[in-house]
């Protein structure tokens, strides 16, 4: 499978059988999405820079809610999660994906604004990918996204939802994450080939280059 980043939270997933985008994105956001082409997309929340899906090509099938889903061999189960730490009340409900897809599991957690329970961590553990914010302001920033990694331990954690130059939100940059990892040198790259053979032994952080 092969992971590409389409800058804010939205990525490309390009399995074997399928492809998957994550959180499409609208001009308003002050970046421009490039031209991409899915089977399915996911939605973590309604919101302009999460659920633009206009502005995928291919007539994709949408996910926008929990539930199970299995489509063109991907299987998708998504899971209530919330933009604040009050359940919902002051920014709203998420929703957080288990994506399944060439023998690996991807999670996508949209705009999580809390550290996970008991009962979402059931569903969401033993990840091999994870897509994390980590900017802080409308999500978790950078301390307890360290915390969702200790929740949840994947083998691989990509970060998103972080500042860009020319985007029109207020977010933490990447820096600050990388510091509460310890991470030093993190070099970034254009995409992630990952296989459920390849897989790191132990956690390992990847910096993803936004594809313009």
């Amino acid at each position: 499978m092969e992971i590409v980043w389409l800058g804010h939270a939205c990525f490309r997933l390009r399995g074997k059988e399928a492809t998957v985008v994550t959180d499409p994105y609208a001009k308003s956001l002050g970046i421009g999405m490039p031209r991409v082409t899915a089977d399915i997309v996911t939605v973590s929340h309604d919101d302009p820079h999460h659920n633009h899906v206009a502005g995928v090509a291919g007539s994709p099938k949408v996910v926008d809610g929990p539930g199970e889903y299995e489509i063109g061999g991907v299987a998708i189960t998504g899971v209530r999660t919330y933009r604040d730490k009050q359940k919902g009340a002051t920014r709203g409900k998420n929703t957080s994906y288990l994506i399944h897809i060439d023998e690996l599991k991807v999670c996508h957690l949209g705009d999580l604004g809390h550290l996970l329970s008991a009962d979402q961590i059931d569903v969401l553990k033993e990840v091999d990918v994870l897509l994390l914010p980590v900017g802080g302001h409308c999500t978790i920033g950078a301390s307890e996204a360290a915390e969702v990694i200790s929740q949840l331990e994947p083998r691989i954690v990509i970060p998103m939802h972080y500042w860009v130059d020319g985007i029109a939100v207020p977010l933490d940059r990447l820096d600050k994450f990388l510091r509460e990892m310890g991470i030093k040198d993190a070099q970034p790259q254009p995409r992630l080939s990952v296989t459920a053979s390849n897989l790191p032994d132990e956690p390992t952080t990847v910096v993803l280059e936004m594809r313009s």
